[in-house]
């Protein structure tokens, strides 16, 4: 693409995607945007995994450099690339998505019943409901 419309993709690409920045732009201007866009999309994960509440530092930094997949599928692979770190809520919440979606590629429901452990209990999945079991 050239043109307008080639700027603007390389434009958005410096913004969201990790890419280099197009000839004309402010360095400067260009980076505060793109940090605060991190911290939107950091916002928006939490808003969509609130078990995650308190990591929206740490989402920034796992998120700089990757395109988004929207915020559900974010949180879900942050979660994922984060397991041995998340606190008990953020894990069993972790469990209970991935009771239910199997991951990889574009998400799918998971057939069939899955148990699958959490600290202090399990979860339960079959026929497209949830139990959270806890001792």
């Amino acid at each position: 693409m050239s043109g307008l419309a080639g700027r603007q993709e390389a434009l958005v690409r410096a913004l969201v995607g990790g890419g280099g920045l197009p000839a004309g732009f402010d360095a400067r201007l260009v980076g505060a945007a793109a940090k605060a866009l991190l911290r939107k999309r950091s916002g928006e994960i939490v808003r969509a995994w609130p078990e995650l509440a308190g990591s929206e530092a740490e989402i920034v930094r796992w998120a700089e450099g990757r395109p988004s997949l929207g915020s559900w599928r974010d949180g879900w692979e942050f979660a994922r690339e984060h397991r041995e770190s998340l606190g008990r809520d953020a894990l069993t919440a972790l469990v209970v998505c991935e009771v239910r979606w199997i991951h990889g590629g574009e998400p799918r429901r998971r057939r069939g019943p899955v148990v699958r452990r959490v600290p202090g209990g399990a979860v339960f999945g079959a026929f497209g409901r949830r139990v959270v079991l806890r001792r």
